[in-house]
């Protein structure tokens, strides 16, 4: 992996060439190993949190860690085009609009012990709107090669804070074409409830059941981009313990065994199907 500028980034993508660098302020990665009709993002994953905030955060490292998503980026990193984050969304949310994205609080707990400064925030947008130029510039050249594109947007949740039984995955559709793209919705549906944990137990998976998908990054590439659908997957954390935040190892590769083919079946149905809409 190597270090690039934005600019850099954004020529290399328009200019067809296979890559893997992490941006030059290191805030999130991106790789490219043949240009496909499908992406693969995990803008939860980082788990990054700037010194000059440290002292100034009331939440702890593990409050902070409880909200993201670990390990998303691992479920699908071997797929061939991988976008995701290494900052923490309580630094900035990729997943929010920049108006949104810095919090004041979060999950009922105020964040910071003084308003932060102007530089800090500018600091937190820039990365956050270097993020979005290359997603436009990316997402440009997969409907241009390929006419339409899909994107899984990873996620994880979670769950015990619930008080019903949850689904395993989660589709949030809600800002989802769904009378054009709600047959590919159902179908990757399907395909979810055919993963088998480690222990046999086979996957529930539901639409707009714990969320309905109204993040900032499915709402950027749909307003942008007509021919892209953004498939909001999230997983329920039954791959880690929430409380002692101890990873099952053995959960996340059986996710990731199973993705493999399942996501790469999913993508090739989809480009199938809506290329001879266009």
């Amino acid at each position: 992996m190597q270090k690039a500028s934005i600019k850099e980034i954004i020529r290399k993508i328009q200019s067809e060439e296979t890559f893997e660098v992490v941006s030059d302020d290191y805030s999130f990665t991106l790789k490219i190993d043949t240009y496909v009709p499908f992406v693969c993002g995990a803008i939860h994953d980082g788990h990054q949190f700037r010194k000059s905030l440290w002292e100034n955060c009331l939440h702890t490292e593990y409050e902070r860690w409880f909200e993201e998503d670990p390990a998303t980026k691992q479920m699908i990193h071997s797929f061939p085009i991988v976008i995701a984050g290494c900052d923490s969304r309580f630094e900035y949310d990729l997943n929010r609009a920049p108006e949104k994205a810095i919090y004041t609080d979060a999950w009922g707990k105020q964040l910071w012990r003084k308003p932060l400064s102007e530089e800090e925030k500018k600091h937190s947008l820039q990365k956050h709107n270097n993020f979005y130029k290359v997603v436009k510039a990316l997402i440009s050249k997969i409907e241009e090669k390929f006419s339409v594109a899909v994107v899984y947007d990873m996620h994880s949740y979670n769950w015990k804070r619930w008080s019903r039984e949850v689904p395993v995955f989660n589709i949030g559709a809600g800002k989802v074409d769904t009378k054009r793209f709600g047959k590919s919705v159902e179908l990757w549906r399907e395909m979810l409830s055919e993963i088998k944990l480690p222990d046999g137990t086979k996957s529930t998976s539901r639409i707009n059941d714990t969320f309905q998908g109204n993040g900032y990054f499915l709402e950027f590439i749909t307003s942008n981009f007509k021919n892209t659908l953004v498939l909001a997957t999230e997983v329920k954390k039954v791959y880690c313990d929430e409380h002692t935040q101890i990873m099952y190892k053995e959960v996340i590769y059986t996710i990731e065994k199973q993705l493999k083919v399942l996501l790469f079946d999913h993508a090739t149905n989809f480009y199938n199907t809506y290329r001879k809409d266009l």
